[in-house]
């Protein structure tokens, strides 16, 4: 992890160790919504336009290596807890409609939501990426480097939204925790992070400034 980042995320890491030892089961939760983070890598870069908060549908299995999805790897590589189970599988759920994966535009990171240590990394991995930057951006990080999607932890966030909702995965009709939960399908033991097809592109402005 460098140096820098290091330093970032460790109060985050703290307090979030602190969290995952305090919470109950269940899905993930933000619980409230996200405060800036000093030191933001996203601050660097507020004098730049937004990059739109927007999703991209996959629509077909595509094996093209995206120059955004081998930086977001390299990124988490360097400064984050964990390592990579891989960005392509080609998973089609109907006619134009597939996982990010199938597009090659996402990444399974392993953390384990069951481990302290782990489930500290990713909470402070999706706090930074959430948060405001010191202009007030909303998912600022997310948005600078065209991070569209995160589940993690029985929990879906998409592009635009305010808050995680529950995966359906680990829910019956009620809405009530299943008592069983395969971990994989569950994301309970990795972390997936999809892109836009302008951040997997490398066409968004953390990987065009300083920060890539």
């Amino acid at each position: 992890m460098s140096s820098t980042i290091q330093r970032l995320l460790a109060p985050v890491l703290v307090a979030a160790c602190l969290l995952a030892a305090a919470a109950p089961a269940g899905a993930f939760r933000l619980g409230g919504a996200p405060a800036p983070v000093a030191g933001n890598p996203a601050d660097r870069l507020d004098d730049l336009p937004a990059d739109p908060e927007e999703y991209d549908r996959a629509t077909h299995c595509s094996t093209t290596v995206r120059p955004g999805m081998v930086a977001l790897v390299g990124w988490l590589g360097r400064n984050v807890r964990g390592t990579s189970w891989g960005t392509y599988r080609c998973e089609l759920w109907g006619p134009h409609e597939a996982s990010l994966h199938a597009e090659n535009r996402a990444v399974d990171w392993h953390l384990d939501v069951r481990l302290p240590a782990d489930r500290a990394a990713g909470r402070a991995l999706i706090d930074l990426l959430l948060a405001p930057d010191r202009t007030g951006l909303p998912h600022a990080l997310a948005r600078r480097m065209g991070v569209e999607e995160i589940i993690w932890d029985c929990s879906y966030w998409g592009a635009g939204m305010d808050e995680f909702k529950p995966y359906s995965v680990c829910f019956n009709k009620l809405g009530e925790r299943r008592r069983h939960v395969d971990p994989t399908a569950g994301h309970l033991d990795h972390l997936h992070i999809g892109m836009s097809k302008a951040g997997a592109a490398k066409r968004t402005s953390f990987w065009a400034g300083a920060g890539g």
